[in-house]
């Protein structure tokens, strides 16, 4: 493969990384989970990250419930679906992430920055070579 030949390819799988970027923003966008109390005092729905994007009270058992009770229903219930949201983002990333990295602590923030990028680029031993930078370290 000639130099050409191998920036044709790198540039190849640059577009195909990127359209997979574009699909992975649009599902991430769409993430949508919601949680009903145990006793059906109330519904929440979060999206992306968790955000809430709504609260219903499908029943009136949230009046027999104190303003404590309907607190601690409401963040049970707010945390329920939160965790709900964060397993379809980590489903949605897990196939595009290298063996070994953890979809789930990357989404929820518990994965540190080594997590992400690695001390050293990955790049081809002829791009290092080209580029002045000799053989990756392993």
């Amino acid at each position: 493969m000639d130099f050409n030949e191998r920036i044709e390819h790198l540039f190849e799988e640059y577009q195909r990384q990127r359209a997979s970027f574009s699909t992975l923003q649009q599902q991430m966008r769409e993430i949508s989970a919601s949680a009903t109390s145990a006793r059906h005092e109330v519904t929440v729905t979060v999206g992306q990250s968790g955000v809430l994007t709504d609260i219903r009270f499908p029943t009136s058992a949230y009046k027999r419930l104190t303003p404590a009770e309907l607190t601690a229903t409401i963040m049970q219930t707010f945390a329920e679906a939160k965790e709900e949201a964060t397993s379809q983002a980590a489903a949605i990333l897990a196939p595009m992430l290298p063996d070994g990295m953890d979809a789930r602590a990357m989404v929820s923030g518990q994965a540190g920055v080594d997590t992400y990028l690695p001390a050293e680029p990955r790049m081809a031993t002829s791009v290092r070579e080209i580029l002045g930078l000799g053989r990756a370290a392993k």
